[in-house]
């Protein structure tokens, strides 16, 4: 029995006995060609949710079918990676809570297990965040969230992991000549111009030498709230103010205290400092024999230790950021990917900025201990 088999268009039928010898050599040519699968069905499309705009305490995802997020994703299961800068500074613990509870959150809305993956060094070291991002990705991670300790450094490895599938969001800190989709984080710049602002506005705007405290040199947001600080300065010359000297140093408390002790003791003239992190403020006593001379302080950050420094009045004003919504936003804008195949709406995504002063000061306490989970 000869079967039917078509041919460019053609069909090839054995119509008669003698034509055998024939029909034998058009069936031999088309049993050559494997025939082209029917096309698979796409899957339909989940309803799209934009990420939420609410602030990161009160970040709940609507509900949704379990079913609905199994089909769209097509995977059981998501592991994210999340890479902090260090694990010494606390502003990043709160980020991890963050990325955690959106795992814990979206787990709910799409029915499927979304895990976060922590993966930090001890201290800020880029070269040991890169190993991170080539160790995630041979585990087989679905995205990873990273702060960039130094962008040009991780650029690469952040090129390699998109190359090979995984998605890529920044947050705090950007790599932004990579290839990661997306950044979440605070306008730097912007930052830096506040805290230039509120500083010279505790100097009664009289003028003055003013320092920088600037954190690791090569990251590129301290180097952005930095060119922001010094951009302000630049207006505020005709007042008298002027920049000291940009003074960098390990991400730690108990350097950049020492840095600053150091520094006034050496420059006694020094009447203001912007503090483009808050990494002296993170202990007891870093003020003691520089805000009792009348030195005035203004700070990015608002942890309960800073908290205190306004309250006493040896810290004029804060400026804070979302360190929760880090962790969270991140991992909202990788799954919506990964499970929406949805890109974000804008690749840059900025939250506004917390200004704490003495007056305002009690509206922020307790907000740190719901992002440590200690309350």
């Amino acid at each position: 029995m000869w079967n039917v088999v078509s041919v460019s268009g053609w069909t090839c039928r054995l119509a008669a006995a003698g034509l055998i010898a024939l029909a034998g050599s058009l069936v031999a040519g088309c049993d050559s060609k494997e025939a082209s699968p029917a096309p698979a069905k796409a899957d339909a499309k989940p309803t799209e949710t934009k990420p939420t705009e609410a602030k990161p305490t009160e970040s709940k995802p609507a509900d949704a079918k379990p079913a609905e997020g199994a089909a769209a994703g097509g995977k059981k299961s998501l592991v994210i990676g999340v890479i902090a800068k260090s694990q010494s500074n606390p502003v990043f613990i709160a980020a991890r809570t963050g990325a955690e509870d959106a795992c814990r959150d979206l787990s709910k809305k799409y029915g499927i297990e979304i895990k976060a993956n922590w993966q930090t060094p001890v201290a800020e070291d880029a070269q040991k965040q890169a190993q991170f991002i080539e160790q995630l990705v041979s585990q087989g991670v679905d995205g990873i969230a990273i702060s960039c300790t130094d962008g040009q450094v991780l650029q690469k490895p952040i090129d390699d992991a998109v190359g090979k599938g995984v998605v890529v969001v920044t947050f705090d800190s950007d790599s932004p000549s990579s290839k990661r989709m997306a950044y979440y984080g605070i306008n730097d710049a912007d930052a830096g111009k506040a805290v230039m602002q509120q500083l010279a506005k505790a100097m009664g705007d009289k003028g003055g030498e003013v320092a920088i405290l600037g954190g690791t040199q090569t990251a590129p947001n301290l180097q952005a709230r930095v060119k922001g600080v010094k951009e302000e300065l630049e207006k505020l010359k005709d007042k008298g103010f002027k920049l000291k000297e940009v003074y960098y140093h390990k991400e730690t408390a108990s350097d950049a205290a020492a840095m600053l002790q150091q520094v006034q003791n050496a420059n006694p003239g020094i009447s203001g400092w912007a503090m483009v992190g808050g990494w002296p403020l993170f202990t007891q006593n870093a003020l003691n024999g520089i805000a009792d001379k009348g030195v005035k302080v203004v700070s990015v950050d608002t942890l309960p230790e800073q908290l205190e420094y306004v309250k006493n009045g040896q810290v004029q004003c804060l400026v804070g950021q979302d360190c929760y919504g880090w962790g969270y936003h991140s991992v909202e804008l990788l799954v919506d990917k990964l499970v929406n195949k949805k890109d974000p709406t804008k690749v840059i995504n900025n939250f506004e900025l917390s200004i704490v002063t003495k007056e305002n000061v009690k509206d922020y306490e307790g907000l740190w201990e719901r992002w440590l989970r200690k309350k």
